[in-house]
This record gives structure tokens, sequence and C-alpha cells, in this order.
């Protein structure tokens, strides 16, 4: 074990090596894409150090099979992008080069150093590029540094393990495989300027706890609260980013759990937040949403942030479209503003993009055009294109609890009939075709 003075404000700690040699760990190359090799092995070549970082050696030491592979190393972005033709420059708060193998793109970083380093200690074509904004938060970082450095200044323990594909040794810094057996997620450094630093941190903290099983360890989580209002000073675009890794990879039933937990879902859907809170059936619609998804992922199935952001805010836009409609206004228009209002508050937090915001409309007007049960229309809704996720959400509505006049199994049985026996049912039911009588607890308006 080598030990080195600490190194930046930002790890107060001493950063103490760890080198695992080959007969001490299960990373295997052969588990490790031949990209990723690749890349290593040229910029060792080239004359620079090269390691396999981050989720890919965290998930190689849990058994598990990455598809993902970051490298970092000691060489600047321009002299990467001059090793590899397949190569190009992306990235402005920390430049990054993406290396390109068919389908598959390796992550190649330089090493970090800390913001507050002297410009004599940073490369010719890097230079100190840090700048943080009044409240502590880092707009830029494009600082570089050394492999210790580098260590320090990752996020958690358990990604700042780095592998050696030319010696086959692992090296830790910051004791990230203790906390990988003691299955504890840990900020490095002290939390609570981590945050300031980078208030997206306190996601990823969430996000690795509930993707792993983990624990959080208790500093970790106790900045949480004194530093989640710092979210709000993130720009919206990026919560978005954040909110597809959050909850599209997997794990949102988990992740949605420590969301809660924490208190953390309303600086991304604040009036969603609201109502789960105080009505038990919003949040089990929540929760089935989330939990249908990840079983879809895990079947391999296709998934749409547009349908998991439609049942986030369903209670949203369900509350303004009974507004609306004791205001005496037609269904279908009063659906229409619902949802407009809905993702109008929602994009002054983190911002959709339209071609998810479209379809979510579409299927939260269709939950009207769902209970006409008469004429030939009603059957051939069957056939529009977007009545698979409007018939998904439907029963999805009534898993939490939702009483919609046994739609749901309405259009189960419609669905399994030919064209024309479809005809002859909508053509033969004497339903009223009146809208089902809501039996569920009234939903007071989000708070101003």
């Amino acid at each position: 074990m080598v030990d080195f003075a600490p190194v930046g404000t930002t790890q107060q700690a001493l950063i103490r090596l760890n080198i695992i040699p080959r007969d001490q760990h299960c990373i295997s190359r052969k588990n490790i894409s031949d990209g990723a090799l690749k890349v290593m092995s040229r910029l060792r070549s080239g004359g620079y150090q090269a390691y396999l970082v981050g989720g890919a050696v965290r998930d190689l030491l849990l058994g598990g099979h990455p598809k993902d592979f970051d490298i970092a190393t000691d060489a600047t972005p321009e002299a990467v992008t001059d090793l590899f033709r397949n190569s190009r420059i992306i990235g402005r708060r920390f430049r990054i080069v993406h290396v390109r193998f068919g389908r598959e793109i390796i992550e190649v970083t330089t090493f970090r150093g800390h913001h507050d380093s002297g410009e004599e200690n940073q490369p010719e074509t890097g230079g100190n590029h840090s700048r943080q904004s009044a409240s502590g938060l880092l707009l830029r970082d494009n600082v570089y540094g050394t492999l210790e450095e580098d260590a320090a200044r990752r996020d958690l323990t358990v990604n700042a393990l780095y592998y050696d594909s030319g010696k086959f040794e692992v090296f830790d810094h910051v004791q990230g495989l203790q906390d990988l057996k003691d299955r504890s997620v840990r900020i490095i450094g002290d939390p609570e300027q981590r945050y300031t630093e980078d208030p997206v941190r306190m996601l990823r903290v969430v996000r690795f706890a509930a993707k792993l099983s983990f624990r959080i360890n208790p500093e970790t989580a106790a900045a949480i609260p004194r530093c989640a209002h710092l979210l709000g000073e993130i720009p919206a675009a990026r919560l978005f980013d954040e909110f597809l890794k959050l909850f599209l990879a997997g794990y949102a039933a988990a992740t949605l759990d420590k969301m809660l937990e924490f208190d953390l879902l309303r600086y991304l859907f604040p009036d969603t937040s609201r109502y789960i809170e105080q009505d038990e059936q919003s949040l089990a619609l929540v929760k089935a949403a989330m939990g249908n998804t990840d079983l879809r992922i895990a079947q391999g199935k296709p998934v749409t942030p547009a349908f998991i952001l439609a049942a986030l805010l369903w209670p949203v836009v369900e509350a303004h479209f009974r507004r609306l409609e004791e205001q005496g206004e037609p269904p279908m228009p009063a659906m229409h503003s619902a949802g407009q209002i809905a993702i109008q508050d929602t994009v002054n937090h983190m911002s959709i993009p339209r071609r998810f915001s479209q379809p979510m409309r579409e299927i939260w007007e269709f939950q009207l055009r769902l209970q006409r049960r008469t004429g030939r229309k009603a059957a051939e809704l069957i056939e529009h294109r977007r009545f698979r996720a409007a018939y998904d959400f439907l029963l999805l509505r009534e898993q939490a609890g939702e009483s919609t006049g046994e739609l749901g199994q309405w259009w189960t049985d419609l669905q399994e009939l030919s064209p024309e026996q479809r005809l002859e049912k909508v053509a033969g039911s004497n339903d009223n075709r009146k809208r089902p009588k809501r039996t569920r607890t009234r939903r007071p308006n989000p708070a101003p």
C-alpha cells in the first residue's frame, strides 16, 4: 500500500493506493470488449497511461458483464484524437473523446485534476479551464491532473477503481474495494462540498444505491437534505438526462423509493411529488408504472420515456382536467388543456423534448376515447398507432386501483375478436356510453 499526501480541497483524506495483483481479483480480459482493449493498448504504445475505470471495473469485480467501457488516461483529448482517426471530442463542462468501433463507443477521459490547481500544472494544450458559480457549483471542469488526483475527483468510491490491462492489476486509491465488500455507496471527499460542486451527485448516489442494492454511507446520506435545494440550479436539459438514467435503466421502482426517501423527486416533478404524498392511489399509479417499466426492460422489450412521463404526470393532469370540467369546459378540450398545463409547469424544472411530450398528450387524451364502446369508430381505435400505449396506460390506472367501469377488460376482449366480430360487438352493445363514475378519493389541487 502506497500513501500519497492529500490532493486538493475536495478530497481531504489521505489517498492510499492499494494495488491488487492478478491472482487476487476476478477480472478477466475476455469479459472486456475488444475495442476497450485496443484503445488501452494503443495509448500505452504511444507512451501514455491507460486504465479501464468506473462502472465497468465495479461490475466486473461484482461478477457482472458490463456493456459500456470507459478509459482514463494522461493523454489530452487532442492527443487521443491524434492516435485514433475514428474519434471525436465532445462536451464542454468536461471534454471527453469518443472512439468508435462499429456500433461500440469507447469513452476516453483525460485524468482530471482539482479545479483549484495552478496553471503551471496543466498540459499546454489543456490549460486551466475551471469555473464555479458564486454558490460553488462547478460550471466547467477542464482541468487535467494525475491518476491519483483523478481518483480523488471521481464521485463514488465504488466507481473509482482502475484496471491495468497490461499488468492485469486493479488500482484502488479511495477504499472502493472495501465499500464493494460492505455493499456501501460512499461519496469521495466531503459530501457537502462535493454536492455543492455538482448537485447531480446526489441523484447519482441514489441511483447507484438502487441499482446495486447497496446501502448509502451515513455521512453521504446525511448531507443530502442539507444540499437538495441546490438541484434547483441544475439546467432543465441536464435534469432530463438524469431522469432517463434514473428511471429507464431497469431499476426504476427501487430508484423511486430512494428518491422519495430523500425527498428528491420534487426537484424533477414538484406537483407529482405533492400528489403522491397526499394520495395513495397516485403513489400506486407511479409505482406501478415503475414496476412495469422494469419488467419490460428485463424481458428485453422496448420502453419509451413518453409512457413513464405520462404516468408520472397523470395525477397532475387529472386534477387540472377535473377542475376545467367543473368550470364547464367540454371533456376533450379540458383534457388537452390539462395536459398542456401539466407539461408547461414541469418544463420549468426539467425539460421534456417534443418527441416525448406529444405522445404523452395523445396517451392522456386517448383515455377519453377509450370510454366509447359503440359505433365503427370505437372498433377502429384498435388500429390507431397510439392505441397500444393508451390501452396499457388504462390497465395501469386499473392496476393502481382506479375505477374505470371495467374498461380494461372490455378492450382486452375486443382485441381478441376478428374485425367483423368487433363491429358486431360495438353495434350490439346497449351500454349507455357515459364515462364511468370515479370512485377515487378527490385529489387536492397543487399547492402554489
